[in-house]
């Protein structure tokens, strides 16, 4: 059996399957990201600094006036060491961090201009529409345009004006009985 499995990696027709410390080590990128941007979010507070500071102050003082307690002399070499190894795993975290806001930015740009497009489309068709509108209001006809070409097309007869203002009244009220 064990040589059934030393042939198969042997194989060049078959993928190898993940080996080394990658397989060990796998670590979700949203998990690894919001650890990140939690931690630049507290390095960049006023609070980090006042624990950083007061941290600092302590050491100082433990390391040049506690004669017993002194693990750290004078040039402070391991706080030097402490603040280096700090700054090393700072920088990437906040870079890290940066980059997923970015990645946020992007996408929210690229909704904006989309809802923006969006908008714009509408306003453009409701244009359209209210023109439309105003054209067909234009070319409907009115009380007043209809009475007049009815009175324009009555015919001049002679009977005198008493009689054709009678027919156009009755014309009139055939067409809009509220007259």
């Amino acid at each position: 059996m064990a040589e059934d499995n030393r042939r198969a990696d042997l194989r060049l027709d078959q993928p190898r399957g993940a080996r080394g410390i990658g397989s060990f080590l796998r670590l979700d990128p949203d998990a690894v990201g919001r650890f990140a941007e939690g931690i630049a979010r507290f390095l960049g507070t006023g609070r980090f600094l006042a624990v950083q500071t007061v941290i600092v102050i302590v050491w100082i003082v433990l390391n040049v006036v506690a004669v017993n307690l002194r693990w750290d002399p004078y040039p402070f070499i391991l706080l030097n060491l402490a603040f280096s190894t700090q700054a090393a795993y700072a920088a990437p975290l906040i870079l890290l961090a940066q980059n997923r806001q970015a990645d946020r930015d992007r996408v929210q740009a690229e909704e904006d201009r989309s809802r923006a497009a969006q908008t714009r489309a509408d306003t453009d068709y409701l244009a359209r529409e209210l023109a439309s509108l105003r054209v067909s209001v234009g070319e409907l006809a009115t009380r007043d345009f209809i009475r007049g070409e009815l009175n324009r097309l009555l015919p001049d007869d002679g009977d005198g004006d008493g009689e054709r203002k009678k027919k156009s009244k009755k014309r009139r009220e055939a067409v809009d009985p509220a007259v």
